[in-house]
């Protein structure tokens, strides 16, 4: 008897209680949830363990950003079959074109996004890519 494999999700977000809600969220879609609630823990993560199917992370944190965060996990070529998805309250265009730059697959604005949305769209994006 096979037991079929989880996705894997890493949630990055200073925020404690939304990356509780999306950490339950995931898990009530048997996804396997592992949280950070920095750049720098969810990078040491990612050197010490497997890479996840996908990484949904904010853009403003204290120490390291997300952009920073990025530009590391390209550099050290972590998680490079990851998709990547922004969940930030930075709607700004020029955010969005900053975030590309790091070949995110997708960008979600917080703001205009109820967290059921946020499961299904970045599930669309990770099943689309």
């Amino acid at each position: 008897m096979t037991e079929e494999k989880k996705e894997k999700v890493l949630i990055v977000d200073d925020d404690k209680f939304l990356l509780s809600m999306y950490a339950v969220k995931f898990k009530n879609h048997d996804f396997e949830v592992e949280t950070a609630l920095s750049g720098a823990e969810a990078l040491s993560k990612l050197q010490n363990d497997k890479a996840p199917d996908i990484i949904i992370l904010d853009l403003i944190m204290p120490g390291m950003d997300g952009y920073e965060f990025m530009a590391k996990v390209r550099e050290q070529k972590l998680a490079p079959k990851a998709t990547i998805v922004v969940l930030t309250n930075q709607g700004q265009p020029e955010d969005i074109e900053k975030a590309k730059k790091y070949n995110v697959q997708g960008y979600i604005v917080k703001a205009s996004t109820i967290p059921s949305e946020v499961l299904e769209e970045v599930m669309k994006i990770h099943q689309g890519k």
